[in-house]
């Protein structure tokens, strides 16, 4: 499976700049900021302000990856296969 890069403009410390992300990723960055009913330009500012070394396009990869990672261990999220074998068990 293979999934293109899109890029998009925002804006970082008044200056426009180009993100590179797939598109799951920025869909996954719009459900985490609905949910946390915050602006996009604002959750990214705040993973960019936080961010240690990595570029912008990583550090929004790894945050994304982060808050699932989160759901899943707080169990809001089971795998595929572990939801098929809880649905056998019952």
């Amino acid at each position: 499976m293979h999934t293109a890069n899109i890029k998009r403009s925002i804006v970082r410390n008044g200056q426009k700049t180009s993100v590179s992300l797939e598109d799951e990723f920025w869909e996954g960055l719009r459900e985490i900021a609905n949910a946390q009913k915050a602006k996009l330009s604002t959750l990214v500012r705040q993973i960019d302000q936080g961010r240690q070394g990595n570029n912008l396009s990583s550090a929004i990869r790894v945050f994304v990856f982060n808050q699932l990672r989160a759901q899943t261990s707080a169990g809001a999220y089971a795998l595929p296969q572990q939801a098929a074998e809880s649905a056998e068990m019952r």
